[in-house]
């Protein structure tokens, strides 16, 4: 299962000692050289200084992960509510400032990090998604058309496990996509979406209607979830999608989208008895979107001016800052055709 983010609410400089202690504590657990714990510990003063300087106050979402082979990855996203900036590329340059700083925070991020994106709106704010890692990712593409896959999930404040959760599996012909909402929070709602996923993972099935009817089975000891499956056939170039419950699905190719119906009902507990898959075109620079009931459903994509331009983290963050309920766990994945 995807590995949610932690969130921390920067609003003094009281508290930022806290953070700083924490994150470099989680570092220097995983396999990041001294250099890179020394290096990760400056991106975050930098990124917690510039929130109060410059915008009064923001959030923090960071993770680490290590993968099979051992290799560490430190993700962190700043997000706002400031003032913004018209010219991003300027501001990135060392001794450029709005405040009567040395104006070298930027650029020192960007030196420090293995890859940085900053996007903003003047008005509306800004987002800084940068990432740290031992290993430089190294993918060759296979196909003439591949799926960019990311995935935000953040805890409901207060709690320390995520009751929303995801699974990616290759196929043979591309991909399959599982996201969940365990009912409620906390680990009761984690239970049902861990043991849902598990399922996904091992079933040989490619019908997204067969793979739910298994989870549903598999799943009836615990409080229930809501989830939706989408297989991905890259070599068709089709997506097949079943849900149940309120998980939201969106495809979108640029300006216009589709909402994909649900069925009604709580997996591990009621289900229609008759189903079927929708099946969808898939096209170069598609991006399908799904979200759990802890965003609302107003957000709209086209609000946000070349956002397509980005890594698909700066467009589901932005979803997140403007949607996000603020009361339940908080998912958004994207799946983005390259």
């Amino acid at each position: 299962m995807g590995k949610p983010f932690a969130s921390y609410i920067i609003e003094d400089r009281s508290y930022v000692s806290y953070v700083k202690r924490s994150i470099h504590l989680e570092a220097s657990l995983m396999t990041f050289s001294p250099q890179q714990i020394g290096e990760i510990d400056i991106i975050v003063a930098e990124i917690t200084s510039n929130l109060i300087k410059h915008a009064g106050g923001g959030e923090l979402l960071y993770r680490m992960k290590k993968d099979e082979d051992d290799h560490s990855t430190f993700e962190i996203i700043s997000l706002d509510k400031g003032p913004g900036m018209a010219d991003v590329a300027r501001m990135m340059k060392d001794g450029v400032s709005t405040k009567d700083t040395l104006g070298q925070g930027l650029g020192a991020i960007q030196r420090l990090s293995n890859f940085l994106q900053l996007y903003s709106i003047p008005g509306w704010g800004t987002i800084l998604y940068a990432k740290v890692q031992t290993n430089v990712d190294t993918y060759t593409r296979k196909r003439d058309v591949e799926l960019e896959i990311r995935a935000l999930c953040v805890n409901k404040p207060r709690e320390t496990v995520c009751g929303d959760g995801y699974r990616i599996k290759k196929t043979e012909t591309g991909f399959q996509i599982f996201f969940g909402d365990g009912l409620g929070h906390g680990e009761f709602a984690k239970a049902a979406v861990d043991k849902a996923g598990d399922f996904f993972m091992q079933s040989p099935e490619e019908d997204p209607v067969e793979i739910i009817r298994g989870i549903h089975e598999n799943v009836r000891r615990t409080r229930g979830l809501v989830a939706t499956v989408a297989n991905c056939n890259l070599e068709t170039k089709t997506f097949s999608i079943c849900g149940v419950g309120n998980i939201l699905t969106r495809l979108y190719h640029g300006i216009v989208y589709r909402n994909h119906m649900p069925y009604n009902g709580t997996v591990g507990l009621n289900i229609p008895t008759s189903m079927k898959a929708s099946e969808y075109k898939l096209e170069k620079n598609q991006s399908l979107i799904m979200s759990s009931d802890g965003i609302k459903t107003r957000w709209d994509i086209n609000k946000y001016p070349a956002v397509h331009r980005f890594d698909p983290f700066v467009l589901a963050t932005s979803i997140y800052k403007d949607f996000t309920r603020g009361n339940d766990d908080s998912s958004i994945l994207i799946a983005k055709v390259i």
